[in-house]
């Protein structure tokens, strides 16, 4: 298959791949997408929305002190202030392609109020479907796109460099086992999240962390790995089938954090709303909210979130049908609640154009840590974040010269791995809402077996977080140790390396 040397090759079909694909128009973009457009990313199930300053009482700089609140002291000013400032653009980006997003009466946008934000400034679509609205909006734009070229049920199998070590191409292989070499400019990730690794999550269940671990083997540095956020509210019932594969329990529907932004109240099976004296109350920062629903399950509780209001079924569509799909009623009873792992904080290491440590490839949205989120990503700021880094990879790409050379041969693909539900199960178990170093201990030396004896991505990505959550002896937002249960005095990095072929991992400390 020829490409053109202008070809440039985008990995992932959700928000980030999707609004990169179409920045870069009118270059010629190749998207390789696992599943059909539109299907199985993880933006389709953002119930929140994305933040904006544009209320008359807010401003970006505002937006961006919340952010830096939330990060725990590792979120970048200069990018909090650059992303929040882009905020009000992408939001007009969107308007400008056709979605429709909620308005007031009066025409103007509608803002809701979500965890850790000090003003009203969510934007969103059909109550809770911002995600989904988004998505389709995008879909239908790229496929409308004449540069945008779509590669369906291929999956990037590896990155592919030139003799100088640039990025030059990927290896795609589809279901049948077909390999094909896409030679590229320039090469962006975009494959979003590992939520898949855990046993409860709220993500897809593609959701894996391939993306860490196409850039890892092609030898770039991954930052703060073992901040994995953890949503306080998914439904505690059973997920659903139809997204199962083998491999463990199916993605949990997610109660979003909107409805405590309405009122919603969380409560324990005594009858005792355990936040009430906590500061910020049920809209405190996730971690914090996840942790003290965690104690409870712990103490042997159940919890529920009573989010009996006044005009759900329009206010939140989306949350009472997934609850009535469970057999429940939200607008009758409560709904019964439990943390799962949602979101990565961590990701590719990236500059401001969203240039990884590896010449030729970039990374976009949740497979990249951009300095944004640091250790607790704000809500609403994950959608932000990849309209506005689509933005700027595509300007960084559109003002580079370089031509692709001539890419070595891919390497024969590697195993799907068998121990899928036991690498969930320890994950749940070991590296999720608490932890601590005999845990973290067990689980890397079980993870590094899985890892000499089958070589995958899966038990690469969990050793990779394992680790680095083992040397972080502190805690600081998403990352908690119940043996060290404070902050170090000073907020340091991790960076870690792929040390060589055989699936070993390097964490270190960094400024």
């Amino acid at each position: 298959m020829s490409h053109s040397r202008e070809n440039i090759v985008v990995v992932g079909g959700g928000v980030a791949g999707l609004a990169t694909a179409l920045r870069l128009a009118p270059l010629p973009v190749t998207l390789v997408v696992a599943a059909p457009l539109g299907a199985e990313a993880a933006t389709g199930w953002a119930q929140g929305g994305i933040a904006a300053a544009l209320g008359a009482d807010d401003r970006p700089d505002l937006h961006a002190i919340d952010t830096l609140a939330a990060g725990a002291g590792l979120s970048q000013p200069l990018v909090a202030r650059r992303v929040a400032g882009a905020a009000p653009g992408a939001i007009d980006w969107l308007v400008g392609l056709g979605t429709p997003f909620d308005r007031n009466p009066n025409g103007s946008l509608a803002l809701g109020l979500e965890a850790a934000h000090a003003r009203r400034r969510i934007v969103h679509a059909q109550g809770d479907g911002t995600g989904r609205v988004v998505l389709e909006t995008l879909t239908r734009a790229a496929r409308d796109c004449p540069s945008i070229t779509v590669m369906e049920g291929w999956r990037a199998g590896e990155l592919l460099a030139d003799a100088n070590g640039r990025i030059a191409g990927i290896a795609a292989r589809d279901r049948e086992g077909r390999t094909l070499t896409l030679a590229a400019r320039a090469v962006v990730l975009a494959t979003g999240g590992l939520g898949g690794l855990y046993g409860a999550t709220t993500n897809p269940l593609g959701a894996v962390g391939s993306g860490l671990a196409l850039a890892a083997r092609a030898g770039a540095v991954l930052r703060d790995l073992e901040f994995v956020q953890f949503h306080p509210t998914a439904m505690a019932v059973d997920g659903d089938p139809e997204r199962a594969a083998s491999g463990g329990p199916a993605p949990m529907p997610l109660a979003t954090e909107a409805l405590r932004g309405e009122g919603a109240r969380l409560f324990n099976s005594r009858g005792e709303r355990f936040m009430a004296e906590v500061p910020g109350q049920e809209l405190a920062p996730r971690d914090v909210v996840a942790r003290a629903i965690f104690a409870q399950l712990a103490a042997g509780e159940t919890v529920v979130l009573d989010a009996r209001m006044k005009n759900i079924d329009t206010r939140f569509p989306g949350v009472v049908a997934l609850c009535r799909a469970h057999g429940l009623d939200p607008a009758r009873a409560p709904i019964p609640v439990r943390p799962a792992a949602h979101y990565h904080m961590g990701g590719i290491r990236v500059d401001v154009a969203g240039r990884s440590s590896v010449p030729g490839l970039w990374a976009c949205g949740e497979v990249a840590s951009t300095g944004l989120h640091g250790a607790n990503r704000l809500a609403s700021n994950s959608l932000l974040e990849a309209l506005a880094y689509a933005q700027w990879i595509a300007q960084d790409i559109a003002g580079e010269d370089a031509a692709p050379g001539l890419a070595r041969a891919p390497s024969p693909a590697r195993p799907r791995s068998p121990a899928r539900a036991e690498i969930r199960a320890l994950m749940d178990r070991q590296v999720g809402v608490v932890r601590e170093a005999v845990g973290l201990e067990a689980a890397a030396a079980r993870l590094g077996a899985i890892a000499d004896r089958e070589g995958c991505d899966l038990s690469l990505v969990a050793l990779a977080i394992t680790e680095a959550a083992l040397r972080r002896s502190e805690s600081r937002g998403g990352h908690f140790r119940a043996d060290h249960p404070a902050p170090a005095a000073a907020a340091r990095h991790s960076e870690t390396r792929l040390a060589d072929a055989a699936d070993a991992v390097e964490t270190r400390q960094v400024a």
